[in-house]
């Protein structure tokens, strides 16, 4: 893959051919675009995007089909039959895609490219949670079968907050007419530009040389990426891998939380088994009330959930400093262990509630409203969770220590389906 000079032992970003929609051969862009596979509400979020458009993106990204290996190889074919037949069709020549997202709240602004991949130890990409490898071998199946990167990764580094290097780039490119320019039905503006100027590929390249990247968005999608790098015999494509990079100095990302679903546990039960050793109390609805409460309790300097699933908000924080004493893991930092999401799996789902860590067990919901819903309908506890602050995260990320897997959701998170990256063109 050819790049800009580098100039340091930061991130190296590279120009590639974008494959893209051919707007003249699908409905809208909008409609074959889809939220990254793992926030996509299954199944009706999936059937939703599905009759969108017949050539919707989840068709790559959730393919369905009864085994794994079918799916896979479905997904193949899929992108195959969908470039000889022109529904995607590649860029010209390799670019960097300048990429903004606005829905008249929330601004967000940045580059993406294929990003060179680096060992952890190198310390040029820190991750901050953990994955579980049935999902990153399941997801290195679909990029073999595939051979693309199908969905930009969000990563995030900071600047100097000043409108130089990249982001001098960014801002002077997005006064110009764009490739592509769309909204989503969230409500979202969705506009991309291509940058081809070897002047502004040497610019970014020298300022990103200089930065490290904090994993946002995609660990397993992360891992799949070095997972099957690790396999190959010589250089190539595999050496880099699809991303978003946003300088949160000037574009600051939402950090929300994600939210478990206890499929086999009812309120009731999970109440009685804590009211021991943590507070519990009602509080009034509806949902956006509630989470203000669970606001509240966290801002008053403590550990809270919030339970929902029996028609009802229930207000569970204050624990047992013993039960924490005995639960939680020695050897980490104290922001690690008084992180919600620790207590909840080492002292709540390990040890007081004994639920196992496992799909037929725990779901993990962005979207609380789906996740009281859900809990409601099938008898179970939705698990409310309140945000980490970015600086926490990243703290952690430096020291090399990892949080619970899915503590975070940062976002906007890019949208699939806009640019995707074929690693037979590079």
């Amino acid at each position: 893959m050819s790049t800009p000079g580098h100039a340091g032992q930061g991130l190296q970003l590279a120009p590639f051919r974008g494959l893209r929609y051919v707007p003249e051969r699908v409905g809208s862009l909008a409609a074959v675009t889809s939220p990254p596979y793992d926030v996509v509400v299954r199944p009706d979020g999936l059937r939703h995007l599905e009759t969108s458009d017949p050539h919707n993106i989840v068709r790559l990204i959730l393919p369905q089909a009864a085994t794994a290996a079918d799916r896979h190889r479905q997904a193949g074919d899929t992108l195959r039959r969908w470039q000889e037949e022109g529904i995607l069709a590649p860029d010209p020549e390799p670019a960097l895609y300048v990429y903004e997202q606005n829905d008249g709240h929330t601004l967000q602004r940045g580059l993406i490219g294929a990003l060179r991949l680096t060992p952890r130890e190198a310390g040029v990409v820190l991750p901050h949670e953990d994955v579980m490898p049935h999902i990153v071998e399941d997801r290195a199946a679909l990029m073999r079968d595939t051979y693309a990167n199908l969905e930009p990764l969000l990563f995030v580094y900071r600047g100097n907050g000043s409108a130089t290097g990249a982001t001098a780039v960014i801002e002077r490119t997005i006064r110009t007419e764009p490739l592509l320019a769309t909204t989503t039905e969230d409500g979202f503006a969705h506009r991309l530009w291509s940058l081809t100027d070897p002047a502004d590929l040497a610019r970014i390249d020298e300022d990103l040389s200089q930065r490290q990247a904090l994993i946002a968005d995609g660990h397993h999608r992360w891992a799949t990426y070095l997972r099957v790098h690790s396999e190959q015999a010589a250089p190539g494509p595999w050496d880099y891998g699809l991303v978003l990079l946003v300088d949160t100095a000037r574009y600051p990302l939402l950090v929300r939380a994600i939210h478990r679903l206890l499929h086999r546990l009812p309120v009731k039960d999970a109440l009685d088994a804590v009211s021991d050793t943590f507070r519990t109390r009602t509080v009034e609805g509806p949902l956006p009330e509630a989470l203000e409460a669970l606001s509240d309790a966290a801002r008053a300097g403590g550990t809270a959930f919030l339970l929902a699933g029996d028609g009802g908000f229930h207000l569970v924080d204050r624990p047992d400093p013993g039960l924490l004493a005995r639960t939680i893991p020695d050897g980490r930092p104290q922001a690690w262990r008084s992180l919600d999401a620790t207590v909840l799996h080492s002292a709540l789902l390990e040890h007081v509630w004994q639920v196992p860590d496992d799909p037929e067990h725990i779901g993990y919901i962005h979207e609380a409203s789906a996740a009281v819903e859900q809990a409601e309908r099938h008898g179970g506890t939705a698990v409310l969770m309140h945000p980490v602050r970015e600086e926490v995260v990243r703290e952690l990320a430096q020291q090399g220590v990892t949080m619970p897997r899915k503590s975070t959701s940062f976002g906007p998170k890019p949208a699939t389906g806009l640019v995707l990256r074929n690693l037979a063109l590079g």
